[in-house]
Parts: structure tokens; C-alpha cells; sequence
């Protein structure tokens, strides 16, 4: 009896102090430091969930652990006056399965809620409002808006690699590869290489996922916050793989619209597709005959 008014008394004290700590929480730390906004597109609060949640789980087994390891340390220690050594044991049947059953549980729980999260960011987009071409190439990207433009043949971007300026370390942010995006429209990527292998990441949308030579890889999202959000490669590359960058710009239907018009004005239709590949170990191809 007594020993269970103690632990009442003693959990007064930490479940005030856990209440204080997260009241104190920003927005920034209650999302687990990630970057952007919630709710930047469809996906990112699953995502931010399913960190914030795994780091939570993770801390209070951290906790456990080291509280069993100083607990063990502190009343095992060897007393005043001791000699020899403490009584050993073989095995102690019920610690055996509780360190073997709980770390299954986690992996498992870590494992179905990784699958059920990653089953719905990756579920195909039926009939998506916008449906764009991306091709990564050292070390720019273009961008190849589909179904668009005159004829509904598309209009393309091409863009170069980000360029420095005088000024140390910093580069010309007019000069970076844009891609436009409508929000509140379901949007489908194509990634493409031209070379190497690359990955295509907004850092705000909290995904990425990489170009594979030979291979085209799908993203599907929408976008439900505007803004600028910066892109980059993720997948080391070359030389100037730093300066392989890219801008964002989600915006309104009519300024999407007027985007679309101003490339087909500029004469940019069509798209900058496969025949601009300049990796030449491409499956299918084939080497040529020595005469």
C-alpha cells in the first residue's frame, strides 16, 4: 500500500513536467523539426505523423532502456565490504521473451504503418488534373507539361544548371529551372533521366524520389498551399551536382493558365523528350560491331 502512494507521488511530478514541456512545443518541434508547412500537400501530414509518431515510440523505449540500465547499475552496484562475485544465472526465462516478443512488436508496428502510409502516397492517380514530364540532366532539369498548349501537344521548360554570383556561396534564384503547379489540382510526374542517375526532392513536400536510367519513375500528390518551395537533387551526380536546383511556384488555375499560354507564345511546344539522352548505355541499346 504504501509503496503504490509512493508511485502516485511520484508521477505527479513527470506527467506535469511532460505537460509543461509539450505545452512549450512550437509548431516546428510538435512536427518533429521537418521542414515546410502543414498540410503543404496531401501527403506531408501523413508523413510528418508517421516521424513525429516513430521518434515518440523510439524516446520512450530510449527512456526505459537507460532507466533499467542506471536502475541495474545503481542497486546491483558492489557494496562496501563485497568479495567474489555476485550469483550467476543461466537464464532468466521471462526477461528472455520480453526482450525477444517487444522489439518484434515495434519492428512489426514500424513495418505496417511504414507500408500503410507508403501504400497511399504511392496509390496511382486515376485521372490527374496535370500530368508532367520531368527529366533530370547534369545538372539542370526540364520540364515537359503534357497535354498542354496548342493542339494539346505540350509546352515544355528547359532549364540550366544554378549560376553563381559574384558573391561568395550564394547563386542568381531568377536564373533557377521553375516549375509550375496548380493548387488543389492532383498532379502526376514522370521522372526521367538523361544520363545519370538523379532525385527529384522538394524539400517542402517531404518526399523525393530518384530518376533511374531506363526506368520511369511516378510521383503523385497535390499541392494545397501556395508558395515558392525550393528543389534540388538528391542523389549525387557530378561535379556540380550542389548547383543541380530548382523552384516550385504553386499558384492559381487562371496564373497556371497564363504560364501554359506564355510558353506556347514563346514558342516552346511540343516536348523535350527521349531523343535528347545522352547516356548511351541505355537498356536496348545496342554496342556497335567492330569491322
Amino acid at each position: 500500500m504504501r509503496s503504490n502512494r509512493r508511485l502516485r507521488w511520484a508521477t505527479i511530478p513527470i506527467a506535469a513536467t511532460l505537460v509543461v514541456v509539450l505545452a512549450g512545443c512550437t509548431q516546428v518541434q510538435l512536427r518533429g523539426f521537418l521542414p515546410g508547412d502543414p498540410s503543404t500537400t496531401n501527403h506531408t501530414d501523413r508523413i510528418t505523423g508517421l516521424w513525429v509518431n516513430s521518434w515518440l515510440v523510439l524516446l520512450a523505449v530510449g527512456i526505459v532502456t537507460w532507466g533499467l540500465i542506471i536502475w541495474a547499475a545503481v542497486v546491483y552496484r558492489r557494496r562496501k565490504g563485497q568479495t567474489g562475485l555476485p550469483v550467476q544465472l543461466r537464464y532468466n526465462l521471462p526477461i528472455e521473451i520480453f526482450y525477444t516478443i517487444v522489439p518484434l512488436i515495434l519492428v512489426l508496428g514500424f513495418f505496417a504503418f511504414t507500408a500503410r502510409d507508403q501504400a497511399a502516397i504511392e496509390s496511382p492517380i486515376e485521372d490527374p488534373d496535370v500530368n508532367i514530364e520531368v527529366y533530370g540532366k547534369r545538372w539542370g532539369w526540364d520540364f515537359n507539361y503534357l497535354n498542354e498548349g496548342p493542339g494539346g501537344d505540350g509546352v515544355y521548360f528547359e532549364g540550366i544548371q544554378a549560376q553563381e554570383t559574384d558573391t561568395e556561396d550564394t547563386i542568381d534564384y531568377d536564373q533557377l529551372p521553375v516549375l509550375y503547379l496548380p493548387v488543389g489540382k492532383s498532379v502526376q510526374i514522370n521522372l526521367e533521366t538523361r544520363d545519370v542517375a538523379h532525385s527529384f526532392w522538394v524539400v517542402d513536400f517531404l518526399y523525393k524520389k530518384d530518376t533511374i536510367p531506363g526506368k520511369t519513375n511516378f510521383m503523385f500528390f497535390t499541392p494545397l498551399e501556395t508558395g515558392t518551395f525550393m528543389g534540388k537533387c538528391a542523389e549525387l551526380c557530378g561535379e556540380y551536382h550542389a548547383l543541380m536546383l530548382f523552384q516550385v511556384k504553386v499558384v492559381e488555375q487562371e496564373e497556371y493558365d497564363d504560364y501554359i499560354d506564355s510558353l506556347a507564345e514563346a514558342g516552346q511546344t511540343g516536348t523535350l523528350g527521349a531523343e535528347y539522352i545522352t547516356n548511351q548505355n541505355q537498356p536496348g541499346t545496342e554496342a556497335p560491331e567492330r569491322e
